[in-house]
């Protein structure tokens, strides 16, 4: 059984240089894991939930594009500024909290700029799984 999305799980970007912590939203009567706040698939604020990845390689970044322009095509790698336009998925399938689905260390969600946002490391759970 997959494992709930709960604060503290690293994430990394298949764009990013490192992994970074994730961070839930509390939520009242969210279910808990180890302790720890639990996700819905729609905490994917930037800066809240899932803060930079360092710097990112991805050529569709603006910025990335431009230091890579002014480097004479060399790429040119800039800070990470994750810009997540749609929720994670795929959700969990038998647990919602107020009827939104939670998300799991399976679930992913993509960076408008290419990147790819998973778990790179989950929290433990002795038991208490989805």
């Amino acid at each position: 059984m997959p494992q709930f999305l709960t604060t503290a799980t690293l994430l990394e970007c298949s764009m990013g240089a490192m992994p970074t912590p994730f961070i839930a939203d509390e939520l009242p009567a969210a279910p808990k894991e180890v302790g720890l706040t639990s996700a819905t698939v729609v905490q994917i604020v930037p800066g809240k939930n899932i803060t930079p990845f360092g710097m990112c390689k991805s050529p569709a970044n603006p910025t990335v594009a431009s230091a890579t322009a002014a480097a004479q095509g060399v790429l040119t790698p800039m800070p990470c500024t994750p810009t997540i336009p749609a929720p994670w998925a795929p959700p969990s399938v038998c647990t919602k909290h107020m009827g939104i689905p939670m998300a799991t260390a399976q679930s992913v969600c993509a960076c408008a700029f290419g990147g790819v946002v998973k778990v790179s490391q989950a929290m433990p759970a002795p038991g208490n799984t989805l």
